[in-house]
């Protein structure tokens, strides 16, 4: 533990962005596996909604600096391949 005022206020901000990154990192990962098991199943309106509710939480993990903007250009792109292979 540190005993530096500046480094024990450094370790309790770390912590707190640690734990929002993770919360946010989660909800990204479970809006694409939800997009995942939409497209495996027959309704392609159900994949459409799950497919938008996944790149728009891409797109805030950008916003947020949980994702690099080209790593998300990737997976957006990936997933909306994906979307049109099934549609099509």
């Amino acid at each position: 533990m540190p005993n530096i005022k500046s480094a024990i206020k450094r370790v309790k901000v770390t912590r707190k962005r640690t734990l929002r990154n993770a919360r946010l990192k989660s909800a990204l990962r479970t809006a694409i596996r939800k997009f995942e098991s939409a497209a495996g199943g027959t309704s392609r309106e159900e994949a459409g909604q799950a497919l938008h509710k996944a790149l728009v939480a891409i797109d805030k993990a950008v916003t947020k600096g949980i994702l690099h903007k080209n790593t998300a250009a990737r997976k957006k792109s990936r997933l909306t391949k994906r979307f049109n292979k099934q549609a099509g």
